[in-house]
């Protein structure tokens, strides 16, 4: 039951950050956004273990993930501008 949660989570998570990050070169679809959360709630996680946010099996939990995603969406489109 924890990955299908984590799947529905990071859907909604990716979801919202796509809705907050405006922009023509994010990445689309349902499987991309899905992941986009996840990877989002991963990135979240990382970062409050590493200053000091979360304890060693704590989440960063739904709002966490939205700002992870917001986050790597940011540096998508950095890096799609670039090109």
């Amino acid at each position: 039951m924890g990955i299908i949660w984590a799947i529905i989570v990071g859907f909604f998570a990716g979801l919202i950050a796509r809705f907050v990050v405006p922009g023509d070169k994010e990445p689309r679809g349902f499987i991309l956004t899905t992941v986009l959360g996840i990877v989002g709630s991963v990135l979240a996680t990382w970062l409050g273990q590493a200053i000091g946010l979360y304890g060693e099996n704590d989440g960063a939990g739904f709002i966490g993930a939205i700002v992870g995603a917001v986050i790597i969406l940011l540096i998508w489109g950095a890096v799609a501008r670039r090109r």
